[in-house]
Order: C-alpha cells, then sequence, then structure tokens
C-alpha cells in the first residue's frame, strides 16, 4: 500500500487554518498531525512539501456541462476533466443536456461508462427532468447521482418544461435534490421581440442581459421556491444572477426541515454585463451576467448564507459558435481550470475569507448532495485535496488552456495563485504544469436523506 506525506502545508478545512501533516494511504487521508509531529519521513513512498501552501479539499464543482456525448467537438469528459484536475476541482456533477439527453436509464448508464474509462477526476451525473419522465425517477439509483436537473427556462439542449401540470408532477415526485434553471421563457421571448424589432434579428449582446432580464429570473425562481414548499422538494436553484433573487433565500432556506438552496457561478461573481464591451459574447450565458450592482449583492450573499454552493456552469463552445449578437451566439463558458484561483481572487479582495470560500466550494455540495468520504480534509476519507500558492503571480495564455474549446474569457488575466498539485484518491492527477493522464478518478457515492 502506497503512503505519501503531505508536508507542512497550511491545511484549511472546516473553519480553521493551521500547518499541519496529511498522510495518505491507499488513497485515503490516514492521519492528519499538526506540523512537526510526524518525524520520520523515511518510512514514506512519497514525501510533498508543502511549505508555503495551502492545503484544502479538491473543490466539487455541482454544475459543468462536458458535452459527451454527442457534443464531443466542443468538448468531452477526457478533456474537460484534464483541466478539472489542473484547477484543483476533484469531482464534479455534469448535466444531462447532452445528445443523447441523459433523460432515460440507459442514457445515464452510457455516460457512466464514458465516465469510468476517461475521466481523471471523480464523476456523476444529473438525470434529466422532461414534460413525461417523472414515473421514472423511482427507478433511479440514488446512491449514484447528486439529482434531478430541470429546466424550467430555455436554454442549450431544448429541455423546456413550462407545463404546469408536469412542473406540478416533477416537484412532487422528486425525492432527491431538485436543481433548477430559473428562467421565464414568456417574458424572455417578450423581450427578445421588443429588441429585435428595434436592433433587426441579432440584436447586440450588450442587450442579452435586458432580455433574460431580471425580471424572467425572479418570476421563474419565485415559480420555483412556490412548488417546492408546496410539496416539500429539496430545490437548490442553479446561477442565480440578481440581486432580487436572493430576497426569496433570506428566510426559505429551512422549512419544515426541508432545504431550498441557492448556487452562485464564478462568471456572475467576476464579470458584469459591462464586461460584454470588452469580451462580447465570450460571457454570453444563461441566465445573463448583470449589473455591477447584482454582482456586488451576489458577493455579499457567499457570506450571510443566502448563496450555499459556488460552481462553474462549466459549458464550453467552439470559438466560432461564439461569434454574433444576442440570438446567433452561443450562451456557455468554460471555466473549470480557472474557477478556484478566481474565487481566491474574492479571498485577497476580503470579500470572502478562505475559510469560507472552502465550505462554499467543498464542504457545502458535499454536505447538500450527501456526497460520501469526500469534500472534507478527514481521517478515512478519500484523499481528494488541492495544494495552492499564493504569491505565484502568471498569466493565461492560449496553450496553458486546456479545455478542449481553446479559448478562456480569463485569456490574458493575471491570477497571483496558482493551483501547484491536485490530488484525486491519493494519487497527484496534476503536479508541476502536467495533467498525468495515467490517472482515473472514481464515480461518487451519495447518501440521501429522507
Amino acid at each position: 500500500m502506497m503512503k505519501t506525506l503531505i508536508r507542512g502545508g497550511h491545511i484549511v478545512n472546516e473553519g480553521r487554518i493551521f500547518e499541519g501533516d496529511i498522510v495518505i494511504a491507499g488513497g485515503n487521508i490516514e492521519c492528519i498531525a499538526k506540523a512537526s509531529q510526524i518525524a520520520d519521513a523515511a518510512e514514506y513512498d512519497e514525501v510533498i512539501n508543502a511549505s508555503g501552501c495551502y492545503v484544502l479539499p479538491g473543490v466539487i464543482d455541482d454544475h459543468v456541462h462536458f458535452r459527451e456525448p454527442g457534443l464531443t467537438q466542443k468538448a468531452d469528459i477526457d478533456s474537460e476533466s484534464r483541466a478539472a484536475a489542473a484547477g484543483g476541482v476533484t469531482s464534479y456533477f455534469d448535466m444531462p443536456n447532452c445528445v443523447p439527453q441523459t433523460t432515460t436509464l440507459e442514457a445515464l448508464d452510457e455516460k457512466f461508462k464514458l465516465a469510468r474509462m476517461r475521466s481523471h477526476v471523480n464523476y456523476s451525473f444529473f438525470f434529466g427532468a422532461t414534460n413525461d419522465n417523472a414515473d421514472s425517477f423511482g427507478q433511479l439509483d440514488a446512491s449514484r447521482i447528486p439529482g434531478i436537473k430541470l429546466f424550467m427556462g430555455s436554454s442549450t439542449g431544448n429541455m423546456l418544461v413550462d407545463k404546469q401540470q408536469a412542473l406540478e408532477r416533477i416537484f412532487q415526485s422528486c425525492k432527491l435534490p431538485l436543481m433548477v434553471h430559473c428562467e421565464d421563457t414568456e417574458i424572455i421571448n417578450r423581450n427578445m421581440k421588443a429588441a429585435k424589432e428595434a436592433w433587426g434579428d441579432d440584436p447586440p449582446v450588450a442587450l442579452h442581459a435586458m432580455i433574460r432580464s431580471e425580471e424572467a429570473c425572479l418570476a421563474s425562481s419565485r415559480k420555483a421556491v412556490e412548488l417546492a414548499k408546496k410539496y416539500g422538494t429539496r430545490l437548490h436553484v442553479a446561477h442565480v444572477s440578481t440581486a432580487e433573487e436572493l430576497e426569496l433565500f433570506d428566510a426559505a432556506i429551512h422549512y419544515d426541515g426541508e432545504r431550498i438552496t441557492a448556487e452562485a457561478c464564478v462568471g456572475h461573481l467576476f464579470f458584469t454585463q459591462l464586461d460584454h464591451d470588452r469580451l462580447g459574447a465570450m460571457i454570453k450565458v444563461n441566465p445573463a451576467i448583470k449589473t455591477p450592482v447584482d454582482q456586488y449583492m451576489l458577493r455579499q450573499a457567499l457570506s450571510d448564507g443566502r448563496i450555499t454552493v459556488i460552481g462553474t456552469d462549466h459549458a464550453p463552445h467552439l470559438l466560432q459558435q461564439k461569434e454574433g449578437g444576442c440570438v446567433k451566439a452561443a450562451s456557455g463558458m468554460p471555466m473549470i481550470q480557472f474557477s478556484l484561483v478566481t474565487m481566491l481572487e474574492l479571498v485577497d479582495a476580503k470579500v470572502i475569507t478562505l475559510e469560507r470560500l472552502v465550505e462554499l466550494m467543498c464542504h457545502h455540495p458535499a454536505r447538500l448532495f450527501g456526497v460520501q468520504q469526500r469534500g472534507f480534509l478527514r481521517k478515512g476519507y478519500r484523499a481528494d485535496l488541492v495544494l495552492v500558492r499564493p504569491d505565484a503571480p502568471w498569466t493565461v495564455t492560449p496553450d496553458c488552456i486546456l479545455s478542449k474549446c481553446g479559448w478562456s474569457p480569463v485569456e490574458g488575466h493575471e491570477y497571483r495563485w496558482c493551483v501547484e498539485r491536485t490530488l484525486c484518491n491519493g494519487e497527484s492527477v496534476y503536479a508541476n504544469g502536467r495533467v498525468n493522464d495515467k490517472v482515473l478518478g472514481e464515480e461518487i457515492t451519495f447518501r440521501h436523506e429522507d
């Protein structure tokens, strides 16, 4: 059994930061000790010097689109899991709007088979809700998936569910966490019609936040919260983008022992709609990135409990697919490789503490979705860890981008933190600027509370 010693790092875990050592054996954390309590390094197969680094649990990204199967010209499980490893992400939950859509048990099983052979970090997959598949929810193996994904607003993949009867059935039938994309399609269509009348068939991308408006987000999120309260559904609202929506989560996080939670995505926390002036459609996402005020309020909500989880909504497209305006340019951007270092910039800016970052990106996703043996640095847990080094400036250049699409909205940006090493199940999947392609991740297991 291979034994590894991570020596002398600043360990960040469960609200504490302390200098210490971590012993890994057989892919599990065997021991966590304060610095210098482990004296003899000779008994270890590998000793990793973490001096000057912060040692965090591996990031769990609850929201990615790796495009496999069916859309692999943009991305695939191999390429995007390599990007994840380079970004300190050791576990991901992939979304169902691929081809074929993950809306049948057969399609779900096929994705697990693909990931078993190709994913370099740990993996699981949301099952997609449709207008007529709620009866299949009871057949799902709840220990294998994080939950059900529902699109209550039109987005990539044509999986819109907006019929009231179907929505009622989904919220009533779903006993797993229900992750919901909330935008009101009727409002969006009305706004798009007005924009086309004023600006032509492909309105400028700077109008994206006006078309997919605050009103559209709030109306849909409010409906989702109302349905969740009605049926006791464990609701998780994806990529909250407006200050107004945050008001839904002030008092609605806990009711009758159930939870209603919200996710913020890195793009909405890092960019504002003003950045369309320099980045154009590269930051066009659904729901749209909105005003500086919305960004400010989202950042505030990271600390006060209204935002529970930070994800990426990592959604690669080929660069030529990002050309055009509000109609022609595809929505979605790749961000998983740079999510952790981007959030560490908010730590430097004193928006959140490092301890809070670990809660939002590691602990809370594990708790919320019932992830087993991951998300914390604890004895007996799987050894998913990331070593990050401060005061190590570097600039994002095309040659370092690992996503298959080959571009990033943060290209040219200089970061102060760097991911020095990522360990997945005790193995160094990323170190010295390289991904170890021989390392493969594991299927994540879940235990959902009744």
